[in-house]
């Protein structure tokens, strides 16, 4: 119900996730647009990707790349602003059970920043349970969405930058979901640290952060780093770190940016494509295979379209689109997947 568009009239107005404000007027958009098509849905996303409109759209001392692009001065600031949205999430939550006079399907979506384990040690395991916390912004986002607090580690690592949290406020925040959405398309690797200690204000914890090596391969955006693991860890994630067994899960985004050409036969052969979804889905597979409630997956995306700061520059579609024409072209990625779908089967 809230992919990043925030009304102009409330920037102007208060600042829009700079202010409480802004959660309550979204849990009455929510209403109004319950009441209107509870006829006709019954599914319902809350917000997308807090990360994204917040963290990435106020920073300190900087540009932020999103919208609003606001600066601010401290990073108690950004960190509210991203408190306030998982008020708007649980505020919007109660909405739409109270306007619904069906009964709904409601579930949060998340960018989650997946930790993967160089090796699965049970060392190396710990560790990257143990860096899920402060990687991105997990601790403060998807911690209290699915548990009801803010991650101890990520309290004591911001210190005097941690957000105002009002009586009452996680109660709102961590409403029942009947599933939560998990939008991964790469990863970052951990691994145990030798001789550490568990002190985050120190900053040594029992695990290291591993950068990727200047050749590793990625697809065609700069963060887009290839690790298949990722989609696994992630479901492992919700399940055994967050403790959230119960919970049913679905990949609501994952897919990748290739430079597809359409070649002389007017076909668009994008097996780039095909190697990154395949690697995927068997990803997919394994944490099905071993229990877990994965319940669908959405490529990201159907068609090319804008995409955000990047433009028409960027093509994540299974088919592809002649933006001078708007004639639209199935890429072999296409058939790849129906085929996926046909046999239910990674093929």
């Amino acid at each position: 119900m809230f992919h990043w568009d925030s009304p102009q009239t409330l920037e102007d107005l208060y600042g829009s996730w700079r202010s409480r404000e802004m959660a309550k007027d979204f849990a009455d958009y929510v209403t109004t647009v319950v009441s209107r098509l509870d006829d006709r849905i019954t599914n319902w996303m809350t917000i997308n990707e807090i990360t994204c409109f917040t963290h990435l759209g106020y920073a300190v001392n900087s540009d932020p790349p999103h919208a609003p692009g606001t600066r601010v001065h401290t990073n108690k600031e950004v960190w509210q602003t991203s408190h306030h949205a998982l008020l708007a999430h649980g505020l919007a939550t109660q909405a739409i059970r109270a306007a619904s006079p069906t009964p709904c399907f409601i579930s949060f979506v998340d960018n989650i920043a997946v930790t993967v384990p160089i090796s699965e040690t049970p060392e190396n395991i710990k560790a990257a349970q143990q860096a899920f916390h402060l990687c991105g912004q997990n601790g403060g986002i998807i911690f209290p969405a699915l548990t009801g607090a803010y991650s101890p580690a990520l309290l004591e690592h911001l210190g005097k930058d941690a957000p105002d949290i009002q009586a009452g406020d996680l109660e709102i925040i961590h409403q029942p979901l009947d599933a939560i959405g998990l939008n991964i398309y790469s990863g970052t690797y951990v691994q145990a640290r030798d001789n550490a200690v568990n002190n985050y204000s120190d900053r040594q914890p029992g695990y290291e952060f591993l950068s990727f090596p200047v050749g590793y391969p990625k697809m065609y955006m700069p963060w887009l780093n290839i690790v298949p693991e990722s989609i696994y860890w992630g479901i492992r994630h919700i399940g055994e770190t967050l403790g959230r067994k119960d919970l049913p899960l679905f990949i609501s985004e994952s897919g990748c940016a290739a430079q597809d050409e359409v070649n002389d036969r007017g076909k668009v052969i994008d097996t780039d494509r095909i190697m990154y979804l395949r690697q995927y889905f068997k990803a997919a597979h394994r944490a099905i295979s071993e229990g877990y409630p994965l319940k669908g997956y959405f490529v990201w995306s159907f068609m090319d379209n804008f995409e955000w700061a990047y433009g028409y520059d960027r093509r994540f579609g299974l088919v592809y689109i002649d933006y001078q024409t708007q004639q639209s072209l199935p890429k072999a990625s296409f058939d790849w997947y129906r085929e996926c779908i046909q046999q239910n089967r990674v093929v």
